[in-house]
């Protein structure tokens, strides 16, 4: 499975908001990313499921690590 397959199947999270949200970035945000954020997306995508739905679509501040990641796709998807 190449890379691209692997964070696609990655961004499957089991809810179907999330889902979406994460597939579609990837889809046309993941080719313009630095190497440094590519890394950080994949860690990014590590996390557990409550994190990433408490940053991403409940307003949550996300950790020092991922808040510009987070504000990133926050910005992309509105």
């Amino acid at each position: 499975m190449n890379k691209h397959a692997s964070l696609k199947w990655r961004c499957r999270r089991g809810m179907r908001e999330l889902d979406l949200l994460l597939e579609r970035f990837l889809e046309s945000q993941y080719d313009f990313l630095s190497d440094a954020d590519r890394e950080l997306f994949g860690r990014f995508l590590e996390e557990p499921n409550e994190r990433i739905v408490d940053w991403l679509l409940d307003g949550v501040e996300a950790d020092e690590q991922y808040a510009e990641l987070v504000e990133q796709i926050q910005s992309w998807d509105k």
